[in-house]
């Protein structure tokens, strides 16, 4: 065999192992997993390789409006695998527009959106009674605190946030983020991405979480798995007490699922891992079985009306 058929026969088998992968279990958690915030990349085949290599059994792409495309391509190669939501900068002209033909063309959901607006401001207002028409959940980041990597502010007003659980009785909101994940605590005064130390009891995002049956978690990034390891044993009774409402998210940006670095990499306490993995891991500590199979497969599966 000379130097090209051996490189040909190479590549293909790559590419008969990443199809034939399609079809084994994800095991590495004792049961299968959904990430419900992966967002698409350049390379279809990096958002195959992480999931493979974390041992995801499905995860929603987020995905720009003008990538659908790419998305569908994603979704087509590796078939049973990947969803997709639809995102947009809300402050931009047929904003709902854009999203409700996203929607009418396959995504399940709007998001991540990601804008600096107020929250309860007009541009995300016709972004939840567009979600509402639709029957679609709507994934939101929460951001009070500007950070080097994700520079001002957005979808600010968490706080005063029930105003728009109430108006919007039939809209699906997934919260997102860091002022969502800090928000947990009583005492979040929007002075850092990620605090530290234990949490005091009665925090914004708790009371949201427990008053209104239309607000979900997205459990991804950096700001949940801070949330999860700063306060374990407080953790531990937040899972049991909205083990219904909670999904697992990775938000990660490695390049394997195994810590392989990308650019834009999160905060130093997770550069070099993956997300994905580390947030796995310490929910399989904190959560009963059951509990843990309700936030990585089931209540996101049933949310967003995914065949099995």
């Amino acid at each position: 065999m000379n130097r090209r058929e051996f490189l040909g026969s190479t590549l293909a088998a790559v590419a008969v192992a990443r199809l034939g992968a399609q079809d084994r279990p994800a095991a590495l958690w004792g049961g299968p997993v959904l990430d419900i915030h992966l967002h698409l990349r350049q390379n279809i085949d990096s958002d195959f390789d992480h999931i493979e290599g974390c041992g995801v059994a499905k995860a929603v792409l987020l995905t720009n409006v003008n990538a659908q495309d790419r998305a569908k391509a994603a979704m087509a190669k590796y078939s049973r695998r990947f969803v997709r939501f639809a995102s947009v900068d809300v402050t931009q002209p047929g904003a709902v527009d854009l999203l409700t033909a996203a929607v009418k063309d396959g995504a399940l959901g709007f998001g991540e959106i990601k804008s600096q607006v107020e929250a309860d401001g007009p541009e995300m207002r016709r972004l939840y009674a567009a979600a509402a028409e639709l029957g679609v959940p709507l994934t939101i980041h929460f951001q009070e605190y500007a950070q080097p990597n994700s520079p001002g502010t957005f979808n600010r007003g968490l706080k005063r946030f029930d105003a728009m659980l109430k108006a919007y009785p039939k809209t699906t909101f997934i919260g997102h983020a860091d002022a969502f994940w800090a928000n947990v605590s009583a005492d979040y005064a929007n002075d850092t991405a990620y605090p530290i130390g234990r949490i005091v009891p009665g925090g914004v995002t708790d009371k949201l979480l427990t008053a209104y049956p239309n607000l979900y978690a997205d459990m991804s990034a950096n700001s949940c798995n801070n949330f999860l390891n700063r306060d374990p044993e407080f953790a531990a009774t937040f899972l049991l007490r909205h083990q219904n409402k909670l999904m697992f998210g990775s938000d990660c940006g490695c390049l394997d699922g195994r810590g392989g670095t990308a650019p834009g990499a999160p905060a130093s306490r997770l550069a070099g891992k993956c997300v994905a993995r580390e947030t796995l891991t310490v929910l399989k500590k904190l959560a009963p079985a059951n509990v843990f199979k309700k936030i990585t497969w089931e209540n996101g599966m049933t949310l967003l009306k995914i065949p099995v």
